[in-house]
């Protein structure tokens, strides 16, 4: 803990000093985004990191894998979806942007077919549609889970669509999906061409 106290010192010391005026001015006129991130929970997948993002210029939502569930207003805790109505229907966004990774801890799970827990396993269950894709085009693990990541962002980005609000800016032309895919490993970021339905690195 001490690390992330040393880091919040140096924080104030810096940043914070340096960008007073910026950061009084972004408190007092709210946040304006133009985009919204589904990102991993994973703690090497910082998207603020790797893509240069200054405060108030991204929306960011992170769970396990990166998942967009189905539209299913049942009255139960909904983090996700919460998420994503204040960010399409509050903030008024003009990108969505679901970005899988490689290796992925929760896609591992899945493809391991996870049993029992609180949580984990129930919540998975949004991307078997995935799994089943994965398996399908290969039996060599390794190949079958990068294969599942970027079916399971192929997934979200459907699942976006099950939302009305979220269609109808679709089809309005106010609001823009994105499938992203980044390995870490190599810092390679591929972006999914809808007309090919391929991940293209950049």
């Amino acid at each position: 803990m001490e690390k992330f106290l040393v880091g919040y010192r140096q924080f104030r010391e810096t940043y914070f000093r340096e960008n007073q005026a910026f950061i009084k001015e972004l408190m007092s006129k709210g946040q304006t985004p133009k985009a919204l991130m589904i990102a991993c929970s994973d703690s090497r997948i910082d998207p603020s990191l790797k893509f240069g993002v200054e405060p108030g210029e991204m929306f960011i939502v992170r769970n396990v894998a990166n998942l967009v569930p189905p539209f299913d207003p049942d009255g139960h805790a909904h983090g996700t979806s919460a998420a994503l109505e204040f960010a399409v229907r509050g903030l008024q966004i003009e990108n969505v942007i679901v970005m899988g990774h490689a290796r992925c801890g929760g896609i591992q799970a899945l493809m391991n077919a996870p049993q029992g827990g609180d949580f984990l396993a129930a919540w998975m269950q949004i991307a078997l549609p995935a799994r089943e894709r994965a398996i399908k085009a290969s039996p060599v693990p390794a190949v079958a889970q990068r294969c599942c990541e970027q079916e399971a962002v192929r997934l979200s980005l459907q699942n976006l669509l099950t939302f009305p609000w979220v269609k109808d800016a679709v089809d309005a032309g106010k609001l823009t999906t994105h499938g992203w895919y980044f390995d870490l490993e190599t810092a390679t970021l591929s972006i999914l061409n809808k007309t090919t339905d391929v991940f293209e690195p950049v």
